[in-house]
């Protein structure tokens, strides 16, 4: 008896976690930009000093594009868009190993954060053509 007054009357479904729209790749971009530039700072920087505060700075930023790449994968993009686009999974596979210990993280070769910035522009693209369907 109880179980039957406490079960729902109405079943509910949502987009996602909180209020809609509230996702964008370009938090990601903004990071990894972030990276890129401290990864030509610290080439053109001799100081030690220096160089050391940039490294920590710049696997902050590192963390911050996974997070924010994660965020989008785990939370915006549904089955729907895995079956249109089923190359995403690589495409976020493949940004966070960037930005993690494979990439971003462990070199301060500013060609690995271009091509980080690169796969955030494919899975901008394909998040944007989402967003007008």
């Amino acid at each position: 008896m109880l179980a039957r007054l406490l079960r729902p009357k109405h079943v509910a479904s949502a987009h996602c976690d909180l209020p809609c729209g509230v996702y964008d790749p370009a938090q990601a971009r903004i990071e990894a930009e972030s990276v890129k530039a401290i990864m030509e700072k610290y080439a053109a920087n001799e100081d030690p000093v220096f160089r050391t505060r940039a490294l920590i700075i710049k696997e902050q930023r590192a963390e911050l594009v996974k997070h924010h790449l994660w965020v989008l994968w785990t939370d915006y993009f549904k089955p729907p868009h895995l079956e249109k686009y089923p190359q995403l999974h690589q495409l976020f596979w493949d940004a966070t190993k960037l930005a993690g210990a494979a990439g971003g993280k462990g070199t301060v070769d500013p060609a690995q954060g271009e091509e980080l910035l690169a796969k955030i522009d494919e899975i901008a693209k394909i998040f944007w053509e989402t967003k007008a369907a």
